[in-house]
């Protein structure tokens, strides 16, 4: 079917692709990784720069601590409906390199080959906002000016999990007020549709740590002195058996059920049980296999646990005899609806200290609570119809995301529907090496945030009895 208003966005995008990229390039190029604090003033300089040039008033708020939040606004053009406001959430730093010697480019000199793009945060999260302002631009372009109002709220701690942003969200509760918010990623499957999520999981990242001594020891002490690293790894033994079933009394209280709804749309998710092997290069069966579960029902519905990192002794090259004097755990929970990270963290000091390990200390490094919108909400009804009329392949909408961020803070502070789409693919390797967006789906995700836009306030305007029903 001949849509002349999606033909005419595509045209205008066309046009300023070219330019998008290039000022992609040039905002790839700061190593804004926040975990180390570096280049954050240069970033968020270039980050109002581009809201400038986008038409937009930009604000920088730092005065509650943390990396700056930058916010950026844009008002209906006389054609538009200037009762009704989308906030877009977007965050611009990124995760360290590391390993450098995995990358086949330089991380942070973007480079182009055969249509996709490669540099560090460049589908985590820095492709997805300079989209969203071509976006604005087209749609000034295409002339009558914007159709809604526009917010961001672009931050600057989402890889550290975001431990700043809370008290901005309270305190600017009014300044981002909107009605219905976009979310920083997405993007497509081994199916070439564009997957999007309506929520998002939580987590509990805790770190756990054993001292047995003041110095590292001669291993041969061994004899009859305890070893710190086998005192943890035998504490982790009893959090979760082989057959990775959580054991930590308590830790599964307090979990909201699924709707009927949730559980149906889990069921219409595409998983490829020999794709995913392949891309991770797995080389054993995937624990839901083993268990005779339904993985899409796993990484949607349930909760996690996770050693992300253990670190004791001697790790270099060659031997070093030593007994080491102490040794350190970090773990993450991914949690569900219902699920507190200050109560799973009880849970586990209480764990340990009924097995015997009260010398093992646990800390919650950070803490968030997982969210879902509303499913039956017209701006999610939407944001499926307008995608599905931009991408050919069609869209997958999965109540939340397995991954985490802080949405849940969103919708407890400004109360509005929350749906996730971005411009990266299957090969996009967020967090990894050689992290990638390809750029027809760059071209795209414009075209569909121009589109969404257009038809953003009209949407809205179904009745509260529709959102109840």
């Amino acid at each position: 079917m001949v849509n002349p208003q999606l033909d005419e966005l595509r045209l205008y995008t066309k046009e300023l692709v070219t330019d998008s990229v290039e000022i992609l390039k040039e905002y790839l190029s700061f190593p804004t990784i926040s975990a180390q604090g570096t280049a954050i003033p240069e970033t968020v300089e270039y980050v109002v720069k581009m809201v400038h040039d986008a038409g937009g008033e930009a604000q920088v708020l730092d005065n509650l601590g943390g990396n700056p939040v930058v916010y950026a606004s844009f008002e209906a053009g006389e054609k538009g409906d200037d009762t009704k406001t989308l906030l877009f959430y977007n965050h611009y730093d990124v995760q360290p390199p590391d390993p450098l010697d995995e990358w086949n480019s330089e991380p942070f000199s973007p480079v182009i080959k055969d249509g996709v793009l490669f540099a560090r945060g460049v589908a985590d999260n820095k492709g997805d906002l300079v989209a969203r302002l071509t976006a604005i631009k087209v749609l000034q372009k295409a002339g009558g000016g914007l159709p809604c109002n526009i917010k961001f709220l672009i931050e600057g701690e989402e890889e550290i999990g975001s431990p700043s942003l809370a008290p901005y969200l309270r305190e600017y509760k009014e300044l981002f007020k909107a009605d219905a918010c976009i979310w920083e990623f997405g993007g497509k499957d081994a199916e070439e549709r564009i997957n999007m999520v309506a929520g998002i999981k939580g987590m509990a990242y805790l770190e756990l740590s054993c001292k047995g001594a003041d110095i590292d020891m001669h291993s041969s002490v061994g004899a009859y002195v305890d070893n710190a690293a086998w005192r943890l790894v035998q504490a982790l033994a009893t959090m979760k058996n082989q057959e990775n079933e959580i054991l930590v009394e308590g830790f599964y209280e307090g979990i909201i059920p699924p709707t009927e709804e949730e559980k149906q749309a889990v069921q219409a998710l595409p998983f490829d049980e020999e794709a995913v092997s392949k891309l991770y290069g797995l080389k054993r069966p995937l624990i839901t296999a083993v268990k005779g579960q339904d993985p899409r029902e796993a990484m949607v519905f349930h909760p996690t646990m996770t050693i992300c990192g253990l670190v004791s002794g001697y790790t270099g090259d060659g031997t070093k005899t030593v007994l080491p004097k102490n040794a350190k755990a970090k773990i993450d929970c991914r949690l569900v609806p219902g699920q507190d990270p200050d109560h799973i963290l009880e849970c586990i000091k209480k764990h340990l200290q009924k097995h015997g390990f009260h010398d093992i200390e646990a800390t919650l490094v950070n803490g968030q609570k997982a969210y879902r919108s509303n499913y039956k909400h017209p701006f999610v009804k939407h944001v499926i119809d307008t995608a599905n009329e931009v991408y050919p392949a069609g869209t997958v909408l999965a109540p939340n995301s397995a991954g985490t961020g802080p949405m849940f803070e969103f919708g407890a502070q400004l109360q509005l529907p929350i749906v996730s789409t971005g411009v990266g693919w299957i090969q996009s390797k967020a967090h990894a090496p050689n992290e990638s967006i390809r750029l027809e789906d760059f071209e795209q995700g414009i075209v569909h945030m121009a589109y969404m836009l257009s038809g953003f306030a009209s949407a809205l305007k179904e009745t509260h009895e529709s959102i109840e029903a």
